[in-house]
């Protein structure tokens, strides 16, 4: 197998389209993910129970569902077989002009846009796009938000990647002429967010992962890669672990071509190591860990006052709206096992300057305890909350640094730091107006995060960059076709390898790039 051999770390979007089309064009592909295959009997444990979901594996905790914490910004991700989209909310949204335009990586080609119209199609077909047909309550106060903020023309249901055919049978494939898995029909259970245990969503184990193991590809789940080594007679030897059990020994794998796909986070880290800690990749460029992006987001709550209300039924996400022209709305319902989210709401506050803005926070909290801890004491409160996550295209990065960190209790990680365009803000005033406007329209109390409140932290599921395209390795990681400068056949596919801000949802877009790289990676023959 010599010259057609393929290691892909991770199975997010960027892996799992990779795997697919390469091993369409006649390559031998292995899969490792360091999370673990989930059924749906474990997807429906993780709706009710956190424990279930959490992925904290020093704690015991073995789900997909993951939250880290840096001194800039709180970031949480999947981890699993099938990556980010076990977890997302399956909207997948274009991105307006602006993104294909920004000067980060304008002059890689001719015309972004024209350039991955063709694989933005191939990405619709291959994750189901439909347009959600149903429409709940808490659209309804979503549509009087944006009727309040003047943007009524902007308000309509969302693209998603969900089926919704009848929730109550199972049918034959209907997105491969029958070569993927039947599938049910979206019963609006509200737990995109905790994985479809009923087969409605069109995550990538159902999709681009399962056509790929029918094609010969392997996945290898509880691999965790620790670093690459490059071979000197070509290719790379790959070092892997368990990720919680040490006394399982994994011998390390050896492939002529390697792609990281271990989303923004997992990729950084993994080249970071291989640079700096274990020496294996020293030539790295050093502009990794820049250029890191956040969709300038911030998140938002809404608690109804009514005890007896549900917004719990429809998809996580099912409506949204431009509030701008640089700012996108979106309501969120919570299953049951996110109700520990209520420990993190607190009164709203307005403020730029983030120790004034917290101090005024602790302060309400002192002079107004009861009104300060509704969320705490909410009964039914997953029930009762809606949340809008607001995301901006905004010039500001943040980047990661590699080391010991005490936020990591002393282990090697990543750090954080503000670059350039200042720190992506934990104070959006478009954010706060719009909780205003939506307690107005469901009669409830409008609530911030404490993590952006006090703790000056943006919240996101959407970091990107980090080990960006660019034309020279002082400005990027990669070049146009993925390729690590200086290391041939190695690669970054995924969120890692965005430099421009998305300003909306970036699944969609994670897999119209990794369907370009694809298309231009060679043939094994």
């Amino acid at each position: 197998m010599s010259g057609k051999t393929v290691i892909i770390i991770g199975s997010g979007f960027g892996g799992s389209v990779s795997a697919l089309r390469l091993a369409e064009k006649g390559w031998h592909v292995t899969v490792l993910e360091q999370g673990q295959r989930l059924d749906d009997a474990a997807m429906a444990k993780a709706g009710t129970d956190p424990r279930a979901l959490a992925w904290a594996p020093a704690l015991g905790l073995k789900g997909f569902f993951a939250q880290d914490v840096f001194r800039h910004a709180g970031i949480v991700r999947g981890i699993g077989v099938g990556g980010g989209s076990l977890v997302y909310a399956a909207v997948l949204l274009e991105p307006r002009d602006a993104f294909y335009r920004d000067p980060a990586w304008a002059a890689l080609s001719p015309d972004w846009r024209a350039e991955l119209a063709p694989h933005y199609a191939t990405a619709r077909h291959m994750l189901g796009v439909a347009v959600n047909p149903y429409h709940g309550v808490q659209d309804d106060w979503l549509r009087g938000v944006a009727e309040r903020m003047g943007a009524a023309d902007s308000f309509g249901p969302v693209p998603q990647g969900i089926f919704f055919g009848d929730p109550a049978k199972a049918v034959a494939d209907p997105f491969f002429d029958g070569e993927g898995p039947d599938r049910t029909g979206c019963n609006q259970c509200g737990r995109c967010i905790t994985g479809c245990a009923y087969g409605a969503k069109n995550s990538l184990d159902r999709n681009y992962l399962y056509l790929a193991e029918k094609r010969g590809v392997q996945i290898q789940p509880e691999r965790q890669v620790t670093h690459i080594e490059p071979l000197a007679g070509g290719g790379y030897l790959v070092h892997q672990r368990h990720p919680w059990d040490r006394t399982l020994r994994l011998p390390p794998l050896r492939a002529d071509k390697v792609i990281v796909a271990a989303g923004a986070l997992g990729t950084q880290e993994l080249l970071f190591a291989s640079r700096d800690r274990y020496r294996t990749l020293p030539d790295l460029p050093t502009s990794l860990g820049e250029h890191v992006r956040t969709n300038s987001e911030a998140i938002v709550g809404i608690l109804a006052d009514d005890p007896a209300t549900d917004v719990t039924h429809g998809a996580t996400i099912s409506s949204h709206f431009y509030a701008d022209a640089q700012t996108h709305i979106t309501q969120n319902r919570f299953p049951q096992s996110y109700s520990f989210m209520k420990w993190y709401m607190g009164p709203l506050v307005d403020g730029e300057y983030p120790l004034r803005r917290a101090l005024r926070t602790l302060w309400r909290f002192l002079a107004q305890p009861l009104a300060s801890t509704r969320s705490f004491r909410a009964g039914n409160w997953y029930k009762r909350i809606s949340v809008l996550t607001v995301m901006q295209q905004a010039d500001n990065e943040l980047a990661f640094g590699y080391g010991r960190t005490i936020l990591r209790g002393f282990r090697h990680g990543l750090k954080s730091r503000i670059s350039k365009g200042g720190r992506s803000p934990s104070y959006l005033p478009q954010a706060n107006a719009a909780a205003r406007a939506f307690a107005e329209a469901s009669q409830g109390t409008p609530l911030n995060t404490l993590m952006e409140s006090v703790g000056n932290l943006s919240v996101t599921a959407h970091i990107l960059g980090g080990a960006v395209m660019a034309a020279h390795p002082e400005d990027g990681v990669i070049d146009r076709n993925h390729e690590v400068f200086g290391y041939p056949g190695l690669y970054v596919v995924d969120g890692a390898a965005i430099p421009a801000n998305v300003g909306v949802n970036p699944s969609l877009t994670i897999t119209a790039l990794a369907e370009r790289f694809a298309a231009r990676f060679p043939s094994a023959s």
